[in-house]
């Protein structure tokens, strides 16, 4: 009998429990209906977010530390009185919405996150604005959505009694208390799972990617902010650290790597150089043949009677062409936040344009754009060009305008008078030529529907024989590459291969030039969707179809095929027949935009002592070419910093023939050690302008040694 009556008790205890349980959750959520709803709209907007860029929409990892960090941002609106919480919830949702918006744009064009210092920057880079534009979708604006839905929730509350029944039996510091710590314990979560690499990648901002995908899109652009503000404050900061570093890093680099000269020292000494910078140009171009014709003949010729690269990578980060330009002319690697262009031009640079000068050589730039695209009017200055041939220099009209500018023929044509001025009254000069047609979008009908006749007619057909169902043969002509961003892609690289024929003619047939040296490269690659490149390889153009992913000759397109598939093109020609007998070589071995000053430094005898490339004919196949997302590429390996995959890249013997090579996790491990050092150094030197302020204390205390042991 008591054990019974106990039960009873215990379930009557039990029940008023749960009623109250249940009376405190019904409470809970009638007073406090802007909080919740706000917490709901915003965890959609960034399951959303991660949906329509990066996938894995419900990985419990950033949902809950984007979930924590909205309640403990949120939990200060108790703080405000009820009927002005709206005001601060609603910012709050507006500038996530914001966020949400700019960076589902953003991803589509970079494949990456959008930087404070970028958005920042856009007055400066507006002239591509039409590139952004032409990818802009309709779910990229569908978060705005939830804003306009939180007012109407708060217009509802408004008109009834919500805020005035609230307001009797609120109370705020209790509730902020309770709040906050529910959004603590959550975020404890997060962090008591944190690991050192993860730390490593917030810190240093390296791979926008994988920290949203780890953390979240809240805790990234919070972070990023941070990183944003870097250029100004962070020299305050760290300097004495980032020294030291900077000085046992080129001890030893000065120590250890010590070549003696190789075949091509001095090659091209005392002659004038001249790159060319050719946008968005991809290696996969060369040689390439649709319907017989090819698609970059110029560059076809030039890489067979020059010095020709066909394994060399760009660089870049969120900087793209500037990105480029910095790493050539200074052998560093792009800034780890922001752009080195815009957000670091006070700094002091040991470039080829600066090393030049000093050597008595007369240095210009020239560009058929604004020079204020990418800061290059404050920039290329700080770089050693000593003269800037933008766009106020060119006669630039309707008929001769493409695009972002002048067309590269007209480029190329009204610049002849003023290269051949610059070398009848230089003795020695290096200039930047930087082409501009082959600029995204491209020759997009929906942009601008004349580009197709100026650029000119390609035939991007596919014609092939079909056979009917009642067995009869039928020619058919397939446009498969009919508004694709590919198809235009071809047809505006097409023309600017074009134009750089017309300009080597011009070249050819001069009696200048003869003590010149052109360096062509591809400045990256032309960000084209990666399902375009799957559905070109397998289309079959005996008969029109598409192999399926359960078709035996399917094949196999996968992010690391893209990757590698971003390789651009560097050639080193001359027209002076004897030097160029002794340059006609391939070179297969992996080289970075990083290994171009070294190289070509010891052909024209320079040297950069603070290059963080190398001389690609000292290095060989043991060159490494580091990404400023951490990934890497080697001779045998590409290596993923977001997955930590590796992928082994297949090897030949002497023969030719493919062979199996056995990569272990030391060589690894080693690899990643030596990008993540370079990419700490390379930053501590932009950021801290290191070389100018301790360069030549290292560089004196090595002569010294010199004399001391010699």
């Amino acid at each position: 009998m008591f054990f019974i009556e106990e039960g009873i008790i215990l379930k009557k205890k039990v029940i008023n429990f749960l009623k109250k349980t249940r009376k405190n959750i019904a409470k809970y959520f009638s007073t406090n209906r802007l909080f919740i709803t706000f917490i709901i709209f915003a965890m959609i907007e960034t399951v959303l977010l991660r949906n329509f860029t990066i996938g894995n929409p419900f990985d419990y990892k950033p949902f809950i530390c984007d979930l924590a960090l909205l309640i403990i941002v949120a939990s200060f609106g108790y703080f405000i009185k009820p009927k002005k919480q709206f005001t601060y919830y609603f910012v709050l949702l507006f500038m996530l919405t914001a966020t949400c918006v700019v960076n589902s744009i953003y991803y589509v064009f970079y494949t990456s996150f959008a930087s404070f210092s970028l958005i920042a920057e856009l007055g400066l880079v507006g002239e591509v604005g039409d590139s952004v534009i032409e990818k802009i979708r309709f779910i990229d604006f569908m978060y705005i959505f939830f804003l306009i839905m939180y007012y109407v929730l708060h217009s509802g509350l408004k008109k009834g009694t919500y805020y005035h029944f609230v307001s009797k039996v609120e109370n705020g510091k209790k509730m902020f208390t309770s709040t906050i710590l529910v959004g603590v314990i959550v975020l404890a979560f997060t962090l008591v799972n944190i690991t050192g690499t993860d730390a490593s990648r917030l810190v240093k901002q390296w791979n926008r990617e994988y920290l949203v995908q780890r953390f979240g899109i809240i805790l990234y652009q919070s972070n990023d902010l941070v990183q944003s503000l870097t250029p100004k404050i962070n020299s305050l900061f760290g300097y004495d650290e980032a020294a030291r570093t900077f000085k046992e890093f080129y001890k030893n680099k000065f120590e250890t790597e010590v070549y003696p000269d190789n075949k091509y020292t001095d090659v091209f000494k005392d002659m004038n150089v001249i790159f060319i910078h050719m946008e968005s140009i991809q290696n996969y171009l060369v040689d390439m043949k649709i319907n017989g014709t090819e698609i970059t003949p110029t560059i076809n010729k030039l890489s067979k009677e020059g010095m020709y690269f066909d394994n060399f990578y760009a660089q870049v980060s969120v900087g793209t062409s500037s990105d480029t330009e910095y790493t050539l002319n200074t052998s560093m690697l792009p800034a780890l936040s922001g752009t080195v262009f815009v957000s670091y031009s006070d700094r002091h640079f040991n470039s080829i344009p600066n090393i030049l000068s000093d050597m008595g050589y007369y240095t210009f730039s020239s560009h058929g754009n604004a020079a204020s695209m990418w800061n290059r009017k404050i920039m290329h200055p700080a770089l050693g060009y000593q003269e800037m041939i933008f766009k106020d220099y060119f006669d630039v009209n309707d008929e001769n305008s493409v695009g972002l500018g002048i067309s590269d023929v007209d480029f190329f044509k009204q610049l002849q008078p003023k290269l051949e001025e610059i070398e009848t009254n230089h003795e020695k000069y290096m200039g930047t030529l930087i082409q501009l047609s082959n600029h995204s979008p491209y020759a997009d009908t929906d942009v601008n529907p004349e580009l197709y006749d100026y650029f000119g007619k390609l035939d991007l057909t596919n014609t092939y024989n079909k056979v009917k169902n009642n067995g009869e043969t039928e020619i058919v002509t397939d446009d498969y590459l009919q508004d694709t961003k590919l198809g235009n892609y071809l047809i505006t690289a097409h023309y600017g291969d074009m134009a750089l024929g017309t300009f080597f003619d011009y070249v050819n047939n001069s009696e200048y030039f003869e003590n010149t040296v052109f360096v062509l490269y591809g400045d990256h690659d032309a960000r084209i969707d990666k399902s375009e490149y799957q559905f070109l390889k397998n289309y079959d153009l005996k008969t029109g179809e598409e192999y399926r992913s359960n078709d035996s000759k399917y094949v196999e397109y996968d992010n690391v095929d893209h990757e590698l598939n971003k390789k651009v093109p560097l050639i080193i020609w001359t027209k002076n027949e004897e030097v160029r007998k002794k340059i006609n070589v391939v070179n297969h071995n992996v080289m970075g935009m990083y290994d171009i000053m070294p190289t070509i430094g010891n052909m024209m005898g320079f040297e950069n002592k603070f290059a963080l490339g190398h001389d690609i004919y000292d290095i060989g196949e043991d060159n490494i070419v580091i990404f400023p997302s951490g990934n890497f590429i080697t001779n045998k390996i590409y290596y993923n910093n977001t997955s930590g995959n590796s992928r082994i890249l297949p090897q030949k013997d002497k023969n030719g023939n493919i062979i199996n090579v056995d990569i272990g996790e030391d060589y690894i491990n080693k690899m990643k050690a030596y990008a993540e050092e370079r990419l700490t150094i390379s930053n501590d030197i932009i950021v801290h302008d290191l070389i100018y302020k301790e360069g030549n204390n290292i560089v004196s205390s090595e002569s010294e040694e010199e004399v001391n042991n010699g």
